[in-house]
């Protein structure tokens, strides 16, 4: 499940490894992202209840779900909706809230493509280059798509409030691949979040 304003091509080199080693792995666009028609969805609710009606549709009886950033927010909240699915939880880059800068919400919302550059500074600390440019400028480029679709996901985001009430829900094997240097969300809000989940594992990179 990916972040605000992404796509399932953040996932490619993942479902491919995971794929070639006898999964079956879905990597999802959400309403208004990447090859998903319609428009973006208001909340992590609404996300969440969107989410499975695709398994639905699929079939899937259990799954692994793994969440990154905005994502990790939506299989919280799965989770709390549909605890009987869910067989182990990822959680990538995120915590049970994620209260977004209000000067990025307004960058984003006014179509400024410097909310971008942002969150790529904040999300991979010192690192200052990637290679190939700014990966987010190839799903978002143009000023439209950051203000109804960036725009809309951290908004989103900064509005979930259910996340302590849905930790309580979690009795799967969770596991969590934080950043040492993101700033996006911390390492220490990460660990927060990990130790509300008794047996859980992470992982900092």
């Amino acid at each position: 499940v990916h972040g605000s304003g992404l796509t399932h091509m953040t996932w490619v080199l993942q479902t491919r490894y995971f794929a070639y080693h006898g999964y079956s792995i879905l990597a999802v666009d959400f309403p208004g992202h990447g090859r998903s028609e319609g428009k973006c969805i208001t909340s992590i609710e609404e996300m969440a209840e969107w989410l499975e009606k695709v398994i639905i549709k699929i079939g899937i009886q259990d799954l692994t779900l793994v969440g990154h950033s905005q994502g990790c927010l939506v299989a919280l909240e799965y989770t709390n909706k549909f605890p009987k699915k869910i067989k182990n939880l990822i959680f990538v880059a995120g915590s049970y809230e994620i209260p977004v800068n209000k000067s990025l919400i307004d960058l984003a919302h006014s179509g400024d493509m410097e909310s971008l550059h942002l969150m790529m500074k904040w999300g991979y600390g010192r690192s200052k280059q990637f290679i190939g440019g700014n990966p987010l400028q190839k799903i978002l480029n143009s000023s439209r798509e950051v203000t109804e679709v960036l725009s809309v996901d951290l908004k989103a985001c900064n509005n979930y409030k259910n996340g302590l009430k849905a930790v309580k829900k979690i009795k799967c094997p969770t596991f969590f691949i934080l950043g040492e240097s993101d700033k996006m969300i911390k390492l220490e809000k990460g660990k927060e979040f990990s130790n509300l989940i008794h047996g859980s594992k992470m992982h900092v990179i």
